[in-house]
């Protein structure tokens, strides 16, 4: 690996790492720092929708509403760069809570599960960016 390289990979992790940061704290803007305009987010496997950036925002803010506790672990990343683009795979683990309180492990509404995050990244003037991401759910809990 060059140094180029490198500092792509290293800020790849830091846009999957923003998108984590966006979802469990419910900064809906921060996904601008993760999606291009045009970016197109598929959340079907999981039983969501899939649609544009500002679509998925307004969703996501409506849809999670109901579990202020969130938290989403990402790791376990493939990347690989061809014709421009950067092809990511990542592992992730997430916990929607219903309440950012102590609750029981058997709690009513608590769901965890995980899967793969598949991102399509493109370079743009501010950094890398996903132009596209494909969650294939793997496995779902929810109590």
């Amino acid at each position: 690996m060059d140094d180029r390289e490198i500092a792509d990979r290293l800020q790849i992790a830091d846009v999957l790492a923003q998108y984590a940061r966006a979802v469990d704290s419910g900064d809906w803007d921060l996904l601008d720092e993760v999606f291009t305009p045009d970016a197109v987010i598929d959340y079907t496997t999981a039983g969501g929708i899939r649609g544009t950036r500002a679509e998925i925002k307004t969703w996501l803010a409506d849809v999670l509403s109901g579990w202020p506790g969130r938290l989403h672990l990402i790791g376990a990343t493939g990347i690989v760069f061809e014709s421009g683009e950067a092809r990511v795979s990542a592992a992730f683990a997430d916990t929607l809570a219903p309440s950012r309180e102590l609750v029981s492990a058997d709690s009513k509404g608590l769901i965890q599960g995980g899967g793969w995050y598949h991102h399509r990244m493109v370079r743009t003037a501010d950094g890398w960016r996903s132009r596209e991401l494909v969650e294939e759910q793997s496995w779902r809990t929810i109590r």
